[in-house]
């Protein structure tokens, strides 16, 4: 039996967000049916998120976020550059 879900995470995320949809509007973690799907929401390419969820601790060393917060947090913390932008750039921008 293989490891994990038989199924690709793109078809995981899908289930998720269907059923999120099917639950009831008075639920906690409802989706309302006009929100569009979980990875646009986020602005993520899928090639990107499926990168993220196999390599995240070994890419980001470190603070991650949007690019915005990340350079007001290391302003804040007096950091001389910012840590992790690049990659915050190419995989979640």
């Amino acid at each position: 039996m293989p490891k994990g879900l038989p199924f690709r995470l793109k078809d995981y995320l899908e289930l998720l967000d269907w059923t999120a949809r099917a639950i009831l509007e008075n639920k906690h973690g409802y989706i309302p049916a006009h929100q569009p799907p979980i990875l646009e929401r986020l602005q993520i390419e899928p090639k990107y998120w499926l990168y993220m969820t196999q390599h995240f601790e070994s890419r980001f060393k470190g603070l991650v976020g949007a690019s915005y917060v990340l350079k007001a947090v290391c302003r804040k913390l007096e950091y001389q550059r910012t840590p992790n932008l690049g990659a915050v750039l190419q995989l979640l921008a």
